[in-house]
């Protein structure tokens, strides 16, 4: 399927833009929301964890966290090794999460508009099965 690249950019690009700007009001980036999902969704995890969830070495992450900590969004805390650093949200960054939650599902309610129901759940099953297969052939 040619081309396939080419399409996938033209709507990944505008939609991180897009992100980006509903984002902005509580000064975080798509890249820092990436981490603030993670520890909403997976509960106090360690720079270790979110690095390899999102397939990125640990000092950009480590970076991301110590942003969000700069904003009071999550803070570290005690791990059973004292060079494991477990991040967690605040109970500011839990108001963050679900403001930002909230931004987030309306923005994709609005560009998936007039696409139908099965067309939806098609793409959504989909889109994982396209990145497994993009992450094992880099693997090979």
């Amino acid at each position: 399927m040619e081309g396939f690249f080419k399409r996938y950019l033209r709507l990944y690009r505008p939609m991180i833009t897009s992100l980006n700007e509903l984002l902005s009001t509580n000064e975080l980036s798509y890249s820092l929301w990436e981490v603030v999902f993670y520890i909403k969704k997976n509960g106090p995890s360690t720079l270790v964890d979110i690095a390899n969830y999102y397939n990125v070495e640990k000092p950009t992450i480590t970076r991301r966290v110590h942003r969000l900590e700069e904003l009071q969004i999550v803070k570290q805390i005690a791990g059973q090794d004292r060079r494991e650093k477990i991040i967690q949200l605040t109970e500011s960054g839990e108001e963050v999460y679900k403001e930002c939650r909230g931004k987030i599902t309306d923005l994709e309610m609005r560009v998936m508009e007039d696409i139908g129901q099965e067309e939806r759940e098609i793409v959504f099953n989909i889109l994982p099965k396209i990145q497994e297969n993009i992450v094992k052939k880099g693997r090979e």
